[in-house]
């Protein structure tokens, strides 16, 4: 079961650590690739996954209310600590809520329950994005627009797949294979933006990091936990939406933060220290969640 473990959590934390080793050699700029990933090769994934097989939408609703409570409940269940830990809620709620579902969470999916779990981990993963852009930018700033996030090409990407995959149409097969070759790029170039990104994160505040490593999966978990007698899981449904309570908080937080001017600093080190601590978290949690 440990190297079972270790050949999945291997290759994610390796391809984090490229581009993080990449990034203190060559310092390369991201931007263009990171838009790229968000406007071409992440919808062109999510598509693919929602479109290349019928979809039974009924088959994920469980799964899609346990990761709404995932999201909601990790914010509600911490909300009493935040006088204790001297931090305002906009700076650490949100990275306690929002996990690395794309980054961390569909390589996890695919090498820890194989490709029948994509489509899973896609509905997850479109969750987490949808209710960030819309309930994690109003905790932000009441007066955002969210009717922007309908003009997000990965949304987008999203209606038309749940469209072909509930409709059961099917694509010409020269079609599919294009955008699967296009949509194969994302989930490497995930990781590698993740370990850029971790090299320009300071630790000036440390403190709050360490403390966000910690109740970032506890609190995930303790959901997942208090949810799942109520839902009605495949074994599969049931292991991954395990994992997902125990991931760690999203890049996106960060990049969030810095747009409003909300302690981006100690966003960054929750971040940072959020997703070394998965080092141990992950593990631990794959250990339950994976079948036997």
């Amino acid at each position: 079961m440990l190297l079972r473990i270790l050949s999945i959590i291997f290759p994610v934390f390796a391809v984090t650590g490229i581009g993080y080793g990449y990034a203190r050699w060559k310092r390369p700029d991201m931007t263009f690739a990171n838009q790229l990933n968000m406007d071409v090769f992440a919808p062109a994934l999510v598509f693919w996954a929602l479109a290349d097989k019928p979809l039974e939408i009924m088959a994920f609703r469980d799964l899609a209310i346990g990761g709404t409570a995932v999201i909601l409940g990790s914010g509600l269940l911490l909300l009493p600590l935040l006088p204790l830990l001297k931090v305002h809620f906009k700076t650490f709620l949100p990275p306690m809520m929002f996990n690395n579902s794309g980054n961390m969470g569909l390589p996890l999916a695919l090498l820890a329950f194989g490709e029948q779990a994509l489509q899973a981990a896609v509905v997850l993963f479109m969750i987490e994005m949808l209710l960030h852009f819309t309930v994690g930018l109003y905790i932000m700033d009441h007066r955002t627009q969210l009717s922007r996030v309908f003009r997000m090409p990965i949304i987008i990407a999203t209606i038309a797949g749940l469209a072909f995959g509930i409709g059961g149409w099917q694509m010409p097969e020269p079609i599919a294979n294009t955008i699967k070759m296009i949509g194969q790029v994302a989930i490497p170039l995930l990781l590698f933006s993740l370990g850029v990104r971790l090299l320009s994160v300071n630790l000036q505040d440390w403190h709050i990091g360490v403390l966000g490593a910690i109740l970032c999966p506890l609190s995930g978990v303790a959901v997942v936990l208090l949810v799942s007698p109520f839902l009605e899981l495949s074994p599969m449904q049931a292991g991954l939406l395990l994992v997902y309570g125990a991931l760690p908080p999203a890049v996106l937080n960060y990049i969030v933060a810095e747009q409003y001017n909300q302690e981006p600093d100690k966003v960054a080190s929750i971040v940072m220290l959020g997703n070394l601590g998965s080092l141990i978290a992950i593990p631990a949690v794959l250990y339950f969640a994976l079948p036997r």
